[in-house]
C-alpha cells in the first residue's frame, strides 16, 4: 500500500476517492520504562524507552489505517496526517488518517 502525505502521487492519476481511513491506538506508560525514563530525565539524554513506545504505537496505528484501506480495495492512501493527544494521566492517543484512493 502506497502511503503519502501529499494530495497526489507523481506519475499516477487518481480515479476515485474511497473516503477517509484511519487508525488509532491509546498507549499507556509502562512502569519499567517510567523508571528508566525518570533516570534519563535526571542525567539527561534521549529517552529511548519512550521513543520505542511511540514508534510501536505509530506503527500499530498505521497498520490499522492500511487494513481499513485494503478492505476498501484502495491502491494508496494520500494526504496522510498524524495527531496525538493526552487521554488521561500517563496515556496518549495516536491517530493517523488519510484518504483512500484508486488509481486509473
Amino acid at each position: 500500500m502506497l502511503v503519502v502525505n501529499t494530495e497526489q502521487v507523481v506519475g499516477k492519476e487518481i480515479e476515485t476517492s474511497l473516503g477517509v481511513v484511519k487508525g488509532n491506538t491509546v498507549q499507556a506508560r509502562h512502569i519499567g520504562k517510567d523508571i528508566m525514563g525518570g533516570l534519563r530525565n535526571i542525567v539527561g539524554g534521549r529517552m529511548k524507552e519512550y521513543e520505542e513506545m511511540f514508534i510501536d504505537a505509530r506503527n500499530y496505528a498505521e497498520q490499522e489505517m492500511i487494513r481499513e484501506a485494503e478492505a476498501l480495495g484502495a491502491d494508496a492512501i494520500v494526504n496522510v496526517r498524524y495527531t496525538t493527544s493526552s487521554i488521561m494521566e500517563g496515556s496518549s492517543e495516536i491517530l493517523v488518517y488519510g484518504t483512500a484512493v484508486k488509481f486509473k
